[in-house]
């Protein structure tokens, strides 16, 4: 682990997560507030008031996305984001082993990225097998919270979020080993 004072790390999906794919509750002022939609009409289904949200959990944000290095162009001016690192991919093509049925093609990677830090990891596609898989391979903290992708990010996403969060900042705070 790389250190215990280290903020966790909060690997962040685009689609599903913050773009809903479910029917719009109504025009959004994201729409209005940024710059043109880059001619994806789901834009306007972003929450200008959740990168505010996202950077009040206190972690370090990283964008865990197809979107790459887009999602800090289109997608954090509109909801009050700043630019943030963005999770490289490897080339599917040059998987060294194989890769175990029901492995979400990110999770490897993003276990690598956090390096033994505590980290959640926000996406509507993680599965029982990611789960089992950070448990036997990441040595911190994680919390792997699957969001529903017909409503994206929610108020008890959120509660969800800051109640593990304060459970692992009591636990280091306190001294005793991290669960």
């Amino acid at each position: 682990m790389t250190g215990a004072v280290e903020r966790p790390l909060l690997f962040l999906d685009v689609d599903g997560p913050l773009i809903p794919f479910g029917g719009s509750p109504g025009p959004s002022r994201a729409a209005d507030q940024a710059p043109a939609d880059e001619g994806n009409p789901l834009l306007a289904r972003l929450d200008p008031e959740v990168g505010a949200r996202l950077l009040a959990l206190g972690c370090d944000l990283v964008w865990a996305t197809t979107w790459m290095e887009r999602a800090n162009e289109v997608v954090a001016p509109r909801i009050g984001l700043p630019r943030l690192p963005v999770a490289d991919w490897p080339d599917p093509d040059a998987a060294a082993e194989p890769v175990p049925r029901g492995l979400h093609w990110k999770t490897r990677h993003l276990v690598e990225r956090a390096d033994g830090r505590p980290f959640i990891w926000v996406d509507d596609e993680i599965g029982p097998m990611d789960r089992l898989w950070v448990t036997a391979q990441h040595p911190g903290p994680s919390l792997l919270h699957r969001v529903d992708p017909a409503r994206g990010l929610t108020p008890a996403d959120f509660a969800a979020l800051t109640a593990w969060l304060d459970a692992v900042r009591a636990t280091t705070a306190s001294g005793r080993p991290l669960p």
